[in-house]
């Protein structure tokens, strides 16, 4: 298969639209419709977009990314009226954070209602994710083509997340129909999910918009995230994710203490993901990535994490340290894709 290459920026949906761009749409619209599965740009990172009610399509996208079957996908929608063939009664404290935070990096899982979906969307699970994204070209295609498209991160399972056209397409050419080339995502890492079937409501995953954010609107206790080996009700909490082919390992203490926080196999080629204000400190012969400008530029590392992941993923280093930062409100998603991708929390220091 010959994937197909669109562009279609922010600029190019805006009204009133040229005839180069309605024609993309259309495109786009007729592939998804048929079955076909597509890279999607996000505010978050790139999505493998498929038709939610075709099982078949939804089928192709697991088979793309090699994604396991009982880790279930997040439907993404235009408008909160297309929720009502799909979804159960809202709660008024959840309608009160969608109106916050919609369009937005947030998802929430609801009950699930009816078989408008398809099964392999959910895993067989009585729930659901939903969100609603903001960008603009990913937000003119789902409603150009108006139907509810499941979308996880357009990767192959397991590696660092596609933040960038490149990423998409140098994972998923020729296993997939097409990739809509748009503007890198804005915040670089996946949507918060708020689990809303349950009392408190729980973080099932942390993302960008925090905590702190969702009692503010809410002016009542939520749980925060924790990790579990259970049956996953949301992408990103039962498997390693975001990783490279790399050993990974999360270092903490000063920045300018570089690599002499902990010992080191000299013998091997080592790469160092860490703020721009540590690079003096490390040695010349290491393979150094700038993660961000300081250890307090915490929005720049989490929009930059995975293309750094991904630069070091496909270089010649043999073993990857990364820079571990304060955990905080701000940082709790950063750090959770971090220790997500060295597979353990075990950290030298």
């Amino acid at each position: 298969m010959t994937t197909r290459k669109w562009k279609l920026t922010s600029k190019d949906v805006e009204e009133p639209m040229s005839e180069d761009a309605l024609n993309t749409l259309e495109e786009i619209k007729v592939a998804i419709t048929y079955g076909e599965v597509v890279g999607l740009p996000t505010e978050t990172v790139y999505g493998l977009a498929g038709d939610a009610t075709n099982s078949e399509a939804i089928h192709k996208i697991f088979v793309a990314k090699g994604r396991p079957g009982d880790n279930p996908l997040i439907v993404h929608i235009h408008d909160k009226k297309q929720m009502e063939a799909f979804v159960g009664p809202v709660h008024e404290n959840v309608k009160k954070l969608m109106d916050k935070f919609w369009p937005g990096p947030i998802s929430f899982i609801l009950p699930l209602k009816g078989d408008y979906i398809a099964s392999n969307v959910v895993a067989e699970l009585d729930s659901i994710a939903v969100r609603m994204p903001s960008h603009p070209a990913g937000r003119k295609v789902l409603q150009y083509v108006d139907i509810p498209l499941a979308a996880p991160s357009a990767n192959l399972s397991g590696k660092p997340s596609p933040t960038k056209f490149e990423h998409v397409y140098d994972d998923l050419e020729g296993k997939i129909y097409g990739v809509i080339e748009s503007e890198p995502a804005e915040y670089g890492l996946e949507s918060t999910v708020l689990d809303c079937t349950q009392f408190p409501y729980r973080i099932a995953r942390p993302g960008s918009i925090s905590i702190t954010e969702l009692r503010e609107v809410l002016k009542e206790d939520i749980e925060r995230h924790q990790d579990t080996t259970e049956r996953p009700i949301s992408p990103g909490m039962k498997y390693k994710h975001y990783a490279p082919r790399q050993p990974l390992t999360v270092f903490f203490g000063q920045v300018n203490s570089g690599l002499k926080a902990f010992s080191y196999d000299k013998n091997k080629k080592n790469g160092v993901i860490a703020p721009e204000t540590m690079r003096e400190y490390i040695d010349e012969d290491v393979t150094f990535v700038s993660l961000c400008k300081d250890e307090y530029s915490y929005r720049e590392a989490s929009k930059n994490l995975y293309a750094a992941l991904r630069f070091m993923d496909s270089s010649d280093v043999e073993q990857i340290f990364i820079y571990g930062f304060d955990v905080n409100d701000e940082t709790e998603a950063l750090m959770n894709r971090i220790y997500k991708a060295t597979g353990s929390t075990v950290i030298k220091g």
